[in-house]
């Protein structure tokens, strides 16, 4: 029988957490529940509560948190920059999804608490802080840029047809965020092997790249039990993407490629 443990000190001391109360005066608190975790401190992750008051804040949940972090408790560690929903810096779980702090309207949460957590099934750096260190080295790993060989003149460009650069056009436009590889049961479980959403999504868009050169030596590298064929189609990737990107239908045409070639 498989047995499954939580690594040390990770589970939530629920009798630890803070309370932030509203500033007197408050016309409209809401409550917003945060993970707090340090693991330099040698304590266990509590969750700590922060009733802010909607009508002085930001109608995003980022402005939420920056507000807790410049008004009420200033050792809140989290990521943001670009506050737009492009680089996906401040991407996190909230409510029990993943997403984007930044494009998460606080009044599309319905009108109770908000529960704010890191992505999940990833060691945390500190705090809404997840340590991405293993979700790029994936993403290196499928040699995320052009392949080609045929030698080219300095005076021009490679060119593509508008159709098939439409064959493009969303997969680029991925953020890597990892909301989708976090959101991933396969990757929960075997994150060490298999290449996850994110990944498999920047191999599909080089693969299907009319000006790449190297859609065999791509294919070759993914044909494995682990790299690619641990997706089992539960399409979570799908739907936690904040860019509306289709990475399960992504991996499915690489499983039909991979397909094809032994036809």
């Amino acid at each position: 029988m498989a047995e499954f443990t939580l690594p040390p000190n990770s589970r939530i001391d629920k009798h630890a957490g803070k309370h932030h109360a509203a500033a007197a005066g408050a016309t409209r608190p809401r409550t917003f529940r945060v993970y707090r975790f340090d693991p330099a401190s040698g304590q266990r992750p509590r969750v700590d509560s922060y009733e802010l008051d909607m009508a002085t804040c930001g109608p995003m949940v980022l402005d939420a948190l920056l507000k807790i972090k410049n008004e009420v408790d200033p050792t809140l560690s989290l990521r943001r920059s670009c506050r737009e929903g492009i680089c996906g810096s401040c991407a996190m779980n909230i409510n029990g999804v993943n997403t984007l702090a930044c494009t998460q309207s606080c009044a599309d949460l319905g009108g109770g608490e908000v529960r704010i957590y890191p992505l999940p099934h990833l060691p945390v750096v500190k705090d809404l802080v997840a340590d991405l260190s293993n979700f790029y080295a994936q993403y290196a790993a499928v040699k995320p840029w052009l392949q080609a060989r045929t030698p080219v003149s300095p005076d021009r460009e490679r060119l593509q047809s508008k159709e098939d650069q439409e064959k493009i056009d969303r997969p680029s436009a991925c953020i890597l965020c990892a909301c989708c590889s976090t959101s991933c049961p396969s990757y929960w479980w075997n994150g060490d092997r298999y290449l996850g959403p994110a990944a498999l999504l920047a191999a599909y868009r080089w693969i299907v790249d009319s000006r790449d050169e190297a859609t065999g030596e791509r294919l070759d590298a993914l044909n494995d039990p682990f790299r690619l064929y641990r997706c089992h189609t539960i399409m979570n990737c799908t739907e936690a993407c904040p860019k509306d990107l289709n990475p399960a239908r992504a991996i499915a045409d690489i499983k039909r490629m991979m397909l094809e070639r032994t036809h």
